[in-house]
């Protein structure tokens, strides 16, 4: 004898008739488990792409986006570890790094990286870069819309890199970085607070040591402060 019914109506009966079976015995409801949910972070969202430094350096590319293009010779965009704890950031390029392509290679430099290796560190443990990323015409200061050009990009590196401290390099530096019109004189030796929890320490700019030698004290007063929030230990009494 041939079933005629469906096997959607066969599958109804057999329920219908568990369903029954578990009533006779006293199971008036049956648990449902509730799937298992995983919150998502941002990086885990379709089309999501994570932020490094190399997705920046590509987006900023060959920039004209202010007029410091036409008279340079390089973009020098930063230098260092990509996970850095600490970063110092600059006003702008000089001569020596707008010819080399990288941050703090001059006189100015060289006094930064011994600064950097009295604290116990090497160039490649930190990371250093600058407010803009070229040369300002005689080493001027970097006007207002060279820097509201180039400062998404500097957000962006201390986004990617999310270190622990900042240190700002002189007054334009601190100025950008803080949203604030004080003077380096009246900002530095005291942290001052990023987002993201992110602390900033206002220094003098090594340029500005190599014009007046008794500042250097102050600048390593300053250093010694980020060194004990770092938990390092310098081994030298100054740089």
């Amino acid at each position: 004898m041939t079933d005629n019914k469906t096997p959607g109506k066969n599958l109804a009966n057999d329920i219908r008739n568990y369903l029954l079976c578990l009533k006779e015995i006293g199971i008036e409801e049956l648990p449902i488990q509730k799937p298992k949910v995983k919150s998502r972070k941002s990086e885990d969202r379709p089309g999501f792409l994570a932020l490094t430094l190399e997705s920046i350096r590509e987006e900023l590319g060959d920039c004209k986006r202010c007029k410091l293009h036409k008279q340079r010779t390089n973009i020098v965009f930063g230098v260092g570890n990509p996970d850095a704890s600490l970063v110092f950031v600059g006003e702008g390029p000089g001569e020596d790094e707008d010819l080399q392509g990288e941050p703090f290679v001059g006189k100015a430099g060289r006094l930064l990286t011994r600064i950097i290796e009295a604290m116990g560190l090497e160039r490649k443990d930190v990371y250093i870069c600058n407010v803009v990323k070229c040369r300002p015409p005689g080493n001027r200061n970097p006007e207002p819309d060279e820097i509201a050009a180039c400062r998404p990009f500097l957000e962006k590196q201390i986004d990617a890199i999310k270190p622990k401290i900042i240190v700002a390099l002189g007054t334009h530096a601190a100025q950008t970085l803080l949203n604030t019109t004080e003077k380096i004189t009246a900002l530095r030796g005291k942290f001052c607070r990023y987002r993201d929890g992110i602390r900033i320490m206002p220094t003098f700019h090594p340029s500005y040591l190599l014009r007046n030698e008794g500042k250097k004290k102050e600048v390593w007063e300053d250093m010694k402060t980020v060194m004990k929030a770092l938990e390092r230990k310098s081994t030298v009494d100054s740089p």
